[in-house]
């Protein structure tokens, strides 16, 4: 009986040897399949992110920095590109495909070649606005919101996909763990106690989160955030505008379950991490930057991170403003642009030789010899003089068609004409803005200028009581 007991043990060893090894083979060769099938887990190609947001916000510009471009070529209706990604801890590469919808309403209905239903699981969206138009960031977000949920409502996609795709955004909300609270947010080696918590998914959702479940990953962009200087220049604009911008487009953020960066393509802003963001929520590769809100222009949250207490901290800042304010109130478009849409006339100058060749040409018409006397003066209702023409002399006797009375005006003028000599102005030999005399010489012996001047003043008092004759101006009635 002792034998046979001892063997019956011996045997029984035997087997929990055998089981052992069996086990631990099993072991190795489970572990060995999951780095094999890890290996083949290449990067999928049919990976596609849709870009909307109205015209001038920089999409394009955007994009061109995720690729590396450096000079970006606009297009029209619905741009297509890609974007290289690699993976070096499995050395492999793919093509990310990016469509860009134009800002014009116009072009919607080019959004169910970028959207269909055969895409619509493996689809990223990125809803981008600038912040060169702060007062419009809201309105143009939840109108391509809203236009992006009308074609998701039309699309032919049965309710089992549907609802896997929203199950799978809700999933990825909760699992969102902060970097450096575990090895590798990337790894499948990763595991929590949320992970392992069966109950997980009917953990509810923080107030405000994924109200508006399209299940559809999103990402908010908001371009050109160098502009906020201006805005502080020019606009005066205080960092509680900022802070207010920000908490309503973190509350957009948190209804559709979106994350959020702030980026600058000028200064190279955030495109990177971008860049990194994009491809962690599309392959699941590493990203490892935690949130980022102290740099009002470099803002960065991860979908996930973000719930209304943490949004409140930014209340604290809001003095002459309160949180639920209408947007459009206090972030109001200044009148100064609607101003700037009216240009002001450019009035060119005429140049200086075309003016004096024009005014050249006007005075040789009015001293045309063939033209009669009285034609210049019709006008006048006052007695008409006789202006002779430049080559004939002044009659200082006043015979001939001269007026008696008109005679020692005649005299007065000689003794004008006689007091210099010299070319006269625009002769030969005479320069530029020279004051020189008429070569007009008096007839009859030399006159008394005393007894002139008298009768040429006692002469003028007399037209002028009389009113016979309208003032005489000297600069145009008498061709010199």
């Amino acid at each position: 009986m002792a034998a046979t007991t001892v063997m019956s043990q011996s045997h029984g060893l035997q087997m929990k040897k055998k089981e052992d090894v069996e086990n631990k083979d099993n072991l190795w060769s489970s572990i060995l399949a999951e780095v094999q099938n890890s290996g083949n887990n290449k990067l999928p190609s049919n990976k596609n992110v849709l870009v909307l947001g109205d015209n001038e916000s920089g999409k394009t510009t955007l994009i061109a920095k995720l690729q590396g471009v450096e000079d970006p070529k606009k297009g029209s209706g619905l741009e297509f590109a890609y974007i290289d990604v690699r993976d070096d801890y499995r050395d492999d590469q793919t093509r990310l495909s990016v469509w860009v919808l134009d800002g014009d309403p116009g072009h919607a209905n080019l959004l169910r070649f970028a959207l269909n239903a055969e895409r619509f699981p493996h689809t990223l969206v990125m809803l981008v606005a600038a912040m060169t138009t702060p007062w419009a960031i809201l309105d143009q977000l939840q109108n391509w919101a809203s236009l992006l949920s009308d074609h998701i409502d039309n699309l032919p996609l049965d309710n089992d996909t549907q609802q896997q795709c929203r199950q799978k955004n809700l999933k990825k909300w909760q699992d969102y763990t902060e970097p450096g609270d575990e090895l590798d947010p990337g790894s499948p080696l990763r595991r929590t106690s949320r992970n392992l918590d069966d109950d997980a998914d009917n953990l509810p959702l923080p107030e405000g989160v994924l109200t508006s479940n399209l299940g559809l990953d999103i990402v908010v962009v908001i371009t050109k955030t160098d502009y906020m200087s201006t805005l502080e220049k020019e606009h005066d604009y205080k960092d509680e505008h900022f802070d207010f911008m920000q908490q309503w487009i973190r509350r957009f953020c948190l209804q559709y379950g979106a994350g959020l960066f702030y980026t600058s393509a000028k200064e190279d802003k955030n495109c990177d991490l971008l860049y990194k963001y994009l491809t962690h929520r599309i392959y699941n590769l590493p990203f490892r930057t935690p949130a980022l809100v102290v740099e009002k222009d470099a803002v960065l949250i991860p979908a996930g991170w973000d719930n209304m207490k943490k949004i409140g901290i930014l209340y604290e800042n809001l003095q002459s403003m309160k949180p639920d304010d209408y947007y459009s109130d206090i972030i109001a478009q200044p009148s100064i642009n609607r101003k700037c849409l009216t240009r002001e006339v450019e009035i060119q100058a005429e140049d200086e030789q075309a003016f004096l060749a024009r005014q050249q040409a006007t005075l040789s018409g009015s001293r045309d010899p063939t033209r009669s006397p009285t034609t210049r003066n019709q006008a006048s209702s006052g007695p008409m003089i006789q202006v002779p023409s430049p080559n004939k002399k002044l009659d200082p006797k006043g015979t001939g068609t001269t007026p008696s009375g008109e005679g020692v005006l005649a005299n007065f003028f000689n003794s004008l004409l006689s007091k210099k000599t010299g070319p006269s102005p625009g002769g030969p030999g005479s320069a530029p803005g020279s004051t020189g005399t008429s070569p007009i010489k008096i007839e009859g012996g030399p006159v008394d200028k005393t007894t002139m001047r008298n009768d040429a003043a006692a002469e003028l008092d007399r037209i002028t009581r009389a009113k016979k004759l309208p003032s005489l101006d000297l600069n145009t009635s008498i061709d010199c």
